[in-house]
């Protein structure tokens, strides 16, 4: 068994597919999927603002977001409005976070007003890319989010039953992480 701080669930993204695994006594077990999964344009690979480019790496999978109520995550979730931004401006001091206002401190059109962006923000898992700590202009908003038809602007995106799966699923108590790459699963 690992340590207990290291991952005990990891959702594995590869440019089509999602699959979540939990850790146990031999090895990773799948826990969901895989579902079909639609990732950035510009597909997986070195991520940075203004490219519609999915980051590839491993990230941890900690809060959680949405227009509609919590689907019942243990994750903490912010059911959101169009008071709520995330903050893209790569100047503010507030590049990378959600920031609830009427008026930001930061360039609204830099920016995503989460509760206006409609369906694909239903629910929203954050990826924490570039967050900790936070390097201006590597990319900012990358999400697990509702698909809507087609590529991202970056964001990993799932069917809404598939997300809601995924959601239900996360515990972080297990410190769960999502690894994004552009080969199979080795799980």
């Amino acid at each position: 068994m690992p340590p207990l701080d290291a991952p005990q669930q990891l959702l594995t993204v590869t440019t089509h597919t999602a699959s979540a695994w939990d850790h146990a006594d031999f090895g990773w077990a799948r826990a969901l999927g895989p579902y079909p999964a639609e990732v950035g344009a510009q597909r997986i690979g070195v991520a940075r603002e203004g490219l519609s480019r999915t980051p590839a790496g491993t990230w941890p999978l900690t809060e959680a977001f949405g227009i509609a109520p919590n689907p019942g995550t243990r994750l903490p979730y912010r059911q959101v409005t169009t008071s709520d931004w995330w903050v893209s401006d790569a100047h503010s001091p507030l590049y990378n976070t959600h920031y609830r206002g009427v008026a930001g401190p930061f360039d609204e059109t830099a920016g995503e007003n989460l509760g206006a962006a409609g369906p694909a923000y239903a629910h929203a898992v954050v990826i924490d890319y570039n967050r900790s700590p936070v390097v201006p202009g590597a990319g900012s908003a990358f999400f697990l989010h509702v698909a809507t038809g087609g590529p991202t602007a970056g964001c990993v995106a799932l069917a809404p039953e598939d997300l809601v799966a995924v959601l239900r699923w996360l515990d972080p108590a297990r410190n769960p992480v999502i690894a994004i790459t552009d080969r199979p699963s080795a799980c």
